[in-house]
């Protein structure tokens, strides 16, 4: 388990970073321009390269070697990074810049996030696979309280100087991959079973291997909606806090749901989930649709507080349930390559929610909630009315479709008995001794 703990520490330093540089840049674009649809094109761009190069990249992770490919790919994500800041630096940074800067970062990022998912079941037995994932989603809790860390950082640093700070984590995850020692076949997949040598033929493997597991077709299905809703929520939650508060609240706000979701990975990483995976990840979804359409009752910071930690307590428990299934019903050699395939849908909902949910808020639901509006005199009258209604009222929509999708999913029997039907694809012995660096 020693050289997967200096993998993920290294990673985890970065992964803050980069959240320190989201959030502030967030910030600055949302106050530059007052509008949730710009906002959500920067979300957009984040992820675009995904859908276009995840299935490259799983070809990529299954035939390079991983530890280079992941290194690369650090070096890659900092080049855009610094440009940013030094844009920022020189007074001439435009939001139009942050498309291509961020969509830049993306591109090389999924590359790294293919090579890293693919490794992970040679550094760890598959007795451990649960709690690793769950180990996974600290990354992501520690990126949700880094906002009150930028709050603070904007007023000593300024962004450019959280920008630096961003490089520095990008070099330190890099070192850290560099001097670790990994396991035989943890950087490589095994001779012979890498699968057809042409790229064109990776990818029809990787749909040939699909079709004949439907349920992990199901399972790709129900992952990529449950990713569109989350998006939803994720693009609306700024605006819909500074609608009523500042955004030193919206950082504190931030960390108090980073809680909840460091809750959530302390609870996976000990339990490692329940012992049916795919039943699980069902029940939380339900759970989590639950919480999410609490945030719509009031525009309070104290219901915030408590209903946000509540639904991102869920989230580490859907995800890590959901990687573990794909890590222990896919061969190692071709986890890259499907996994690549099914993250075109899973990165497709991404940009699709934030793409449709800006002007939504913009165009129709905040329109609508404000003082006689179309909705005013119904909604608005368990909701209120005014800025920030129209986004809590699809908060309260995103929640129901949550809940709606659990249900569904629970009734699909080729999802609900995925496990019984697809035999594990990995053993449970130690992963062999380290080799040297090379």
């Amino acid at each position: 388990m020693r050289p997967f703990a200096l993998v993920w520490g290294g990673q985890l330093v970065s992964v803050v970073g980069s959240a320190l540089t989201g959030f502030v840049l967030a910030v600055w674009v949302y106050q530059v321009t007052g509008s949730v649809t710009q906002l959500a094109l920067v979300t957009a761009a984040n992820t675009v390269p995904g859908i276009l190069l995840a299935p490259l990249a799983g070809v990529v992770a299954d035939r390079w070697d991983r530890r280079r490919l992941m290194i690369i790919a650090d070096f890659a994500a900092a080049v855009p990074t610094a440009v940013v800041a030094a844009l920022y630096w020189t007074g001439q940074l435009e939001v139009w810049q942050l498309y291509l800067t961020t969509a830049c970062t993306a591109a090389a990022g999924v590359f790294h996030s293919s090579a890293y998912f693919t490794m992970v079941p040679k550094l760890v037995p598959k007795r451990h696979l649960g709690r690793i994932n769950g180990l996974f989603q600290v990354n992501f809790a520690m990126a949700a309280a880094a906002p009150v860390l930028g709050g603070i950082l904007l007023s000593t640093l300024d962004v450019d100087g959280v920008l630096l700070l961003d490089l520095a984590t990008f070099v330190f995850a890099a070192t850290a991959l560099m001097v670790v020692r990994l396991p035989e076949g943890a950087t490589r997949a095994t001779e012979g079973k890498a699968g057809p040598r042409s790229m064109l033929g990776d990818l029809g493997y990787a749909f040939r291997y699909l079709a004949r597991r439907p349920g992990l077709l199901w399972l790709i299905g129900f992952s990529a909606l449950f990713d569109l809703l989350f998006a939803f929520a994720e693009v609306l939650i700024r605006p819909l806090i500074l609608a009523f508060s500042s955004p030193a609240t919206l950082g504190l706000l931030m960390f108090v749901g980073g809680a909840g979701l460091f809750a959530g990975t302390l609870t996976m990483t000990a339990w490692g989930g329940p012992r049916r995976k795919v039943s699980g990840s069902l029940l939380f979804t339900g759970i989590g649709g639950v919480a999410l359409a609490l945030h719509s009752l009031a525009p309070s910071t104290l219901l915030i507080a408590i209903v946000a930690p509540v639904f991102l307590f869920t989230l580490p428990i859907v995800n890590g349930c959901v990687m573990t299934v794909f890590q222990t019903k896919v061969d190692s050699d071709a986890l890259g390559r499907v996994t690549g395939l099914a993250r075109v849908l899973w990165q497709a909902a991404t940009p699709l929610g934030a793409l449709i949910a800006g002007p939504l808020a913009d165009l129709i639901f905040e329109p609508a909630m404000r003082a006689g509006g179309t909705l005013a005199g119904s909604a608005g009258s368990l909701l209120g009315t005014g800025p920030g209604r129209g986004i809590a009222l699809l908060y309260a929509v995103i929640g129901l479709l949550l809940v709606l999708l659990a249900i569904a999913g629970s009734r699909l029997r080729r999802l609900r008995h995925l496990e019984d039907d697809l035999p594990d694809a990995v053993s449970d012995k130690e992963p062999t001794e380290p080799t040297p660096t090379r």
